[in-house]
């Protein structure tokens, strides 16, 4: 079922044009917030955009469906909230389908992304809206502000060179350190149209969690500029806030969803395995897939314990799809620790496969 469309009533600073509110007859910037049953914090994100509201920009709050008084308060957004426009699930999709519907409704020339319960420093949007113009980039990623109850902890992009334009390919490598594709958070940054145009933006439906590495990835490979800035005129460029340790957050909860990030790992192997430069990259995917079932490994009492079963299930069957040299390589490279874990857990999967090339061992 498609999503419901709320549009506000017109104004005399808004009147209606082929059925959605005109924001100036031209929108720069579409900002997409996905919400989920996060009533204590969504005023406070909507209070935040209020802040970067002006004519040529549209807030797209789309309501996967909560159970709370989120629709309540989202309600009250979309009619006083200048250029906000909601959209609602009559079933809940997942995060990754939310930020696909506020993107197939979205009609500016950028598009930039921020969770239900996360905020913005005023002129966050605007202050990089300038910055991507200014660069002419496809895209920019910037840093954020991890927000840990009272404790605030500074995420840097790991990319050295600040402030110009880049290749995004180039920026995957070196596979033993942490790289853009490390930093795969879709709200830290603001993207041209023409990477939805060319099928780049969009989720993968149905992930409930790690819906941004697919994204990344794909993102890294295919587009063709990028750069590392901040928000013109935020202090310290640093007008991005997360919110960590939110109780309804898939991070917090450990059932079945949780899995999901070897459903979007696979998806991140076999398009890689498939890139004529796939010889160079799948090391990079290869050591970050491990990384992940190591850790969530070593974090096994958050999970039930059926969940559990099929995490070392499901994680040794992964590490008998991905190429094996690479992975014998990959486990070489690692410390002692994570390297034990994971090759107790190839043990499981009964041994390496042999025989056949790295394309056909990650489609297996």
């Amino acid at each position: 079922m498609p999503p419901t469309v709320h549009r506000p009533a017109a104004s005399r600073s808004a009147p209606v044009a082929d059925g959605l509110p005109s924001v100036g007859g031209v929108v720069k910037l579409s900002v997409v917030v996905p919400f989920f049953n996060v009533q204590t914090y969504a005023s406070d994100t909507l209070l935040a955009l209020r802040a970067d509201a002006r004519e040529d920009i549209e807030f797209l709050l789309v309501d996967d469906c909560s159970t709370d008084r989120t629709p309540d308060i989202l309600k009250r957004a979309a009619r006083e909230l200048p250029g906000a426009r909601l959209l609602t699930h009559e079933v809940n999709k997942g995060l990754a389908s939310a930020r696909n519907t506020g993107l197939d409704a979205a009609r500016g020339e950028y598009l930039a992304f921020l969770d239900g319960d996360d905020w913005t420093a005023p002129g966050h949007f605007t202050g990089l809206l300038a910055a991507i113009e200014e660069l002419g980039c496809d895209f920019v990623r910037t840093d954020h502000v991890v927000c840990t109850g009272k404790a605030r902890k500074i995420a840097r992009v790991p990319v050295g060179r600040r402030g110009v334009v880049l290749k995004p390919r180039e920026a995957i490598l070196p596979a033993d350190r942490s790289t853009s594709v490390d930093y795969p958070y879709a709200w830290a940054g603001m993207y041209h149209r023409r990477l939805a145009e060319r099928g780049l933006l969009h989720f993968t439906d149905g992930l409930r969690t790690a819906e941004d590495r697919p994204w990344i990835w794909r993102l890294h490979r295919e587009a063709e500029s990028f750069a590392v800035t901040g928000p013109r005129g935020v202090p310290g460029g640093l007008g991005l806030f997360y919110r960590r340790g939110v109780a309804t957050s898939l991070t917090q909860i450990g059932d079945v969803r949780q899995l999901d990030f070897l459903r979007a790992f696979d998806q991140v192997l076999g398009e890689t395995a498939a890139d004529p430069d796939a010889e160079r990259l799948l090391p990079k995917a290869v050591r970050t897939y491990c990384a992940i079932i190591a850790h969530h490994l070593g974090n096994a009492d958050r999970f039930e314990p059926a969940v559990l079963r099929q995490l070392r299930t499901r994680a040794a069957a992964a590490l008998r799809r991905m190429p094996q040299p690479v992975l014998d390589a990959t486990l070489d490279a690692m410390d002692a620790e994570r390297a034990v874990r994971l090759r107790r857990l190839r043990r499981r999967a009964g041994g390496a496969a042999q025989g056949g090339g790295a394309r056909a061992e990650v489609a297996a």
